[in-house]
């Protein structure tokens, strides 16, 4: 049986089934194996997680009254906080197609991603940051999320191992906007949430680019390292031109968890400001669905269901709601399977209806063979379709399902 325990339950024989946390808050290579070694015991307990799953039935049992949480309990407290994420969601705008938003997202990601790979350069060379210069490009993201938000944000979400750095804090950015949107922050607060996102890991400037890069999972000492460049960051922003309280507020506390036990200062609940809660958010979302060099991405639904089940630890319950609202319980380039038992992808939400987005439907699942592409809207209210479950690629030998949604704009080309 798997079951979620509080690290402090944690004891040597059991058999660790899975981290509840992201693969980055942890220094560990592996997240299955038997928990027979002191210093593993010790690493897990002065990690900044707050539960794990165990298998029973591969190693020991908690003990007395402490019994943790099963997979069932734990898959209904899941849909509990999505379901309510997705009772009330408000219509937005007319806007544009994610096909004819997509080409305009992809010269924006193009230019972001040049225009923070020179700002870090630049850091690199000593020299200040001026965050005015960067006001063109927030308000050119920003603009691209108002159109249609699946189209640079998933976009953003696509980066090879030399551009993750970059294009992670442009996906930070329109995350932001795009949050900062959906609570009907002012215009003035969405643009300092936008440039928050886009400067957040500044920091990182500064980490060796041998850790930075590393083309494999960091060890305990890489791992503590990398932990500094909130503190780095803030420095080189006080250093800067024009950045005011707000970024320099999220670039410090973007990996502050409300319980209390995220870095650099352990702060907790409100202690964390609005912004800086959001921008844990947003970071961890974009992190955990880009592919690294150790480790493929997580699926946008799986992703959201994993944020959902730390989300009373790590996030602001509320503003997690929110940002459900934002991208979606099944987020672009989900791969849904439906009740006709065909596979789709998700191309873009039915702005108020979050389980009923539209999809692209590509595979027969009875006859395991591939169809004619077709784009259905779930919410139509003629569509006898829905979605029944998640599923993963990997599982049914997909390779890249993304040119499903964004129609085939890979990566942008340089002259566009």
């Amino acid at each position: 049986m798997l079951r979620r325990i509080p690290i402090k339950s944690v004891r040597l024989g059991m058999f660790i089934h899975e981290f509840a946390g992201s693969w980055m808050e942890h220094p560990f290579w592996r997240s299955k194996f038997l928990l027979d070694k002191v210093r593993d015991l010790e690493r897990i307990q002065g990690s900044s997680l707050s539960e794990l799953w165990i298998d029973t039935e591969r190693g020991v049992d908690v003990e007395g009254d402490e019994r943790g949480v099963t997979q069932e309990v734990a898959e209904q407290q899941i849909d509990q906080v999505l379901e309510q994420a997705a009772q009330v969601v408000d219509e937005p705008p007319l806007r544009r197609s994610v096909e004819e938003e997509v080409m305009q997202a992809a010269k924006i990601c193009r230019k972001a991603q040049q225009a923070v790979k020179q700002m870090f350069q630049d850091v690199r060379m000593g020299q200040a940051l001026d965050a005015e210069q960067m006001q063109p490009l927030v308000e050119e993201i920003a603009a691209s999320v108002m159109r249609n938000p699946s189209a640079i944000i998933g976009l953003a979400r696509l980066k090879t191992q030399n551009e993750y750095t970059y294009m992670h804090s442009v996906a930070v950015c329109a995350l932001m906007t795009a949050l900062a949107r959906q609570i009907k922050m002012s215009d003035e607060l969405v643009y300092q949430a936008g440039l928050a996102g886009l400067l957040h890991d500044i920091g990182k400037a500064m980490i060796a680019s041998d850790i930075l890069d590393k083309p494999g999972k960091l060890t305990e000492a890489e791992f503590n390292a990398i932990k500094k460049h909130p503190e780095f960051g803030h420095e080189i922003l006080l250093q800067g031109h024009a950045v005011g309280a707000m970024p320099l507020d999220v670039c410090l506390h973007h990996h502050e968890k409300v319980d209390g036990s995220g870095y650099p200062h352990g702060l907790a609940a409100e202690q964390i400001s609005v912004l800086a809660r959001m921008g844990a958010i947003c970071d961890v979302y974009d992190a955990i669905t880009s592919d690294r060099p150790y480790k493929r991405g997580w699926d946008p639904a799986v992703a959201m269901r994993k944020m959902a089940e730390w989300a009373k630890g790590h996030f602001d319950e509320l503003l997690f709601q929110s940002f459900v609202k934002t991208v979606g319980i099944y987020p672009s380039g989900s791969l849904v399977r439906l009740s006709s038992q065909r596979l789709a992808v998700v191309v873009e939400q039915s702005g108020e209806q979050l389980l009923k987005p539209h999809v692209r439907v590509f595979f027969d699942v009875e006859t395991r063979r591939l169809l004619p592409e077709e784009l259905i809207d779930l919410s139509r209210e003629s569509c006898e379709e829905r979605i029944l479950a998640r599923e993963l690629a990997e599982e049914w030998g997909f390779g890249s399902l993304e040119h499903l949604w964004h129609g085939g704009i890979r990566e942008p080309r340089e002259d566009v």
